[in-house]
């Protein structure tokens, strides 16, 4: 008889085989957790504007006060919230001013919401549906001065001839007698009085001649002089006069009796004459800027 372990106990047991099992289902599962979760997490937009403003020094109202942002769409975009901004041009847009007021370059920040908000914005959609309407609407009527010189030319006529007519009839009562069936021969009636030229008439002022502005309305007119831009105008009562995109070399002119409210997409494209004198500004190229206008102006609403 011999002392030893005897065959079946060399065999690996049922519950041996189990952890075995679950060790390598679950190594598999562990890696993909693993490579889920990197060590270290880029900084979000709103967390990396908060910490450079705090770092500057300036409270919300002062970064409010210098950017012209509002102050609750701050608070909004220093928690990553960028649905209060109106759309993606203008998130971008607040990004880039909020970022120059706390010293930082908008460049990667720019890229990094792009990533996280599908990517760089579409091309804008050609408005020239919207200009030529807008020119349609705006063109004002003009005097049909041909018509009314046919008019008084032909009313002249008819003057005259009826005078002629009239007075061939009573000379020849005086100074032929006529054979009775024949037809009257008209005596020369007097010279005819020359009709009267009309003046010729004076031309509209041009709808961009801007020194030609009135005094008792505030005229606005916006140029996209270095390259295309959307842009919105609305007048005193929120009435939308213009929305839509300049491309470079057009402008447009706005005109209320109190005040012209103006959004630009790209401030550092545009040109701006306000009341006959061009508005000297400091607007960079992709800026976002909201202004008014008002009589008194021309200065930044």
């Amino acid at each position: 008889m011999s002392i030893g372990n005897s065959p079946e106990d060399d065999r690996p047991s049922d519950d041996r085989l189990d952890r075995t099992d679950r060790v390598t289902d679950e190594s598999p599962a562990d890696e993909s957790r693993a490579a889920d979760h990197p060590a270290v997490e880029r900084p979000s937009i709103g967390r990396v504007l908060q910490q450079a403003r705090i770092d500057a020094g300036l409270t919300v109202d002062e970064v409010s006060t210098s950017t012209r942002v509002r102050v609750p769409i701050v608070h909004a975009i220093e928690q990553d919230d960028f649905s209060r901004c109106g759309g993606d041009v203008y998130a971008r847009g607040h990004i880039r001013t909020l970022a120059r007021a706390v010293g930082l370059d908008p460049t990667p920040l720019v890229a990094q919401y792009d990533e996280g908000h599908g990517g760089h914005p579409p091309a804008p959609t050609p408005a020239a549906p919207l200009f030529e309407a807008e020119r349609i609407r705006s063109e004002p009527r003009r005097p049909n001065w041909t018509a009314a010189m046919v008019a008084a030319i032909v009313a002249v006529i008819g003057f005259v001839g009826f005078t002629a007519f009239n007075g061939g009839d009573d000379s020849d009562d005086g100074s032929k007698s006529v054979a009775e069936g024949s037809t009257p021969a008209p005596t020369k009636s007097a010279e005819k009085p020359k009709p009267s030229k009309p003046a010729d008439p004076k031309p509209d002022p041009s709808d961009s001649a801007i020194a030609g502005v009135p005094r008792d309305k505030v005229t606005v007119k916006v140029q996209a002089a270095d390259g295309r831009s959307w842009i919105s105008a609305k007048d005193h009562s929120g009435r939308t006069l213009f929305d839509g995109v300049l491309e470079q070399g057009q402008d447009k002119t706005f005109q209320d009796k109190q005040k012209v409210d103006l959004v630009l997409g790209d401030a550092g494209a545009i040109e701006l004459y306000v009341n006959g004198k061009q508005v000297e500004n400091e607007f960079e190229p992709g800026q976002v800027e909201r202004l008014s206008y008002t009589k008194g102006d021309p200065e930044v609403g």
